[in-house]
């Protein structure tokens, strides 16, 4: 895990919050290709705004892959998906008529706009789109949908009325590196996007050939500043550092016990930390401890929380 702040630049247009040089604050997961990865970022999120004052955050979750498999299914081809989903991007401006009008400008058919369509007909009902694979690769799209349903139930166990978590399959984030689950997380109250990211599996690879699972959420680090700065806010202060290190054998009941019960530590000032556990766990604790890590909890199945 790693939290990652520095100035960076934008090429889009700046907006009210948002400045053509600007803090980029990350945090990142690395080597976790399971959805801990996921559902630890989004909770960490929600807990943030909401330690910040912000009880209104809804984070939209999606899958890269899902995106390409509702777009094949309608025998789109491949060729012409960045620029469909270019166009399927702009639906919270444009609705699902701008979104047909858009997509027979860009040379599909009637049949293939109206199959497209269906996905979004009923827009948050995850089952809806799972029912459209009949035909046309459903395991696998099963495999997709039944992980986002794992993140979005463990999620919303953890952050309880902090926040809310849907899926969104119009949600499409423009970088083209992400490989999997993405999301964006907003605030209602404001009518701002003030974070997003996704799982990158393979934009390590290609700098350092090897294979490494990546994980981040990207936060509007200005836009929340600046409220807070008005808001007078004061930054509170750790205590105890716990890590609870997850076999890879424990199922997602037991996943869900220990997040909530890290929700709670962390509500009381602890900070805590939720790995998988490594083969290698004396190293590893070796190495948190040098981080200031004192407390190990190894959590199996029969584990009680």
């Amino acid at each position: 895990k790693a939290l990652q702040i520095g100035n960076v630049w934008r090429a889009d247009r700046p907006q009210k919050g948002r400045f053509r040089q600007f803090m980029q604050c990350d945090i990142d997961i690395i080597g976790d290709n399971t959805n801990l990865a996921e559902i630890e970022l989004i909770s960490a999120t929600v807990n943030m705004l909401h330690t910040l004052g912000f009880n209104d955050a809804t984070v939209r979750v999606n899958d890269r892959k899902l995106l390409k498999k509702m777009a094949l299914s309608c025998n789109i081809e491949e060729q012409l998906l960045d620029k469909v989903f270019i166009i399927l991007d702009k639906y919270d401006k444009i609705g699902l008529d701008g979104i047909k009008t858009e997509l027979s400008e860009l040379g599909l058919s009637d049949k293939q706009i109206e199959l497209y369509s269906n996905f979004f007909k009923d827009n948050g009902n995850i089952e809806n789109c799972k029912d459209y694979f009949a035909n046309f690769d459903y395991v696998q799209a099963t495999e997709i949908t039944d992980g986002l349903n794992s993140i979005i139930s463990c999620v919303r166990e953890i952050i309880k009325d902090k926040g809310n978590i849907v899926f969104d399959p119009t949600l499409v984030r423009g970088m083209s590196y992400y490989t999997g689950t993405i999301f964006e997380i907003e605030l209602a109250s404001y009518h701002l996007s003030v974070g997003g990211g996704g799982r990158y599996d393979k934009m390590i690879g290609k700098f350092c050939g090897l294979d490494v699972p990546a994980c981040g959420f990207s936060i509007g680090f200005e836009r929340i500043l600046s409220i807070l700065k008005e808001n007078n806010f004061i930054v509170p202060s750790n205590a105890t550092m716990t890590a609870y290190l997850i076999d890879k054998e424990v199922g997602y009941d037991k996943i869900k016990d220990v997040m909530t019960k890290v929700a709670s530590l962390r509500a009381n000032g602890e900070k805590v930390l939720v790995s998988p556990r490594n083969k290698n766990v004396r190293l590893q604790k070796e190495k948190l401890s040098e981080l200031g890590y004192t407390k190990f909890v190894d959590v199996f199945e029969n584990t009680e929380i």
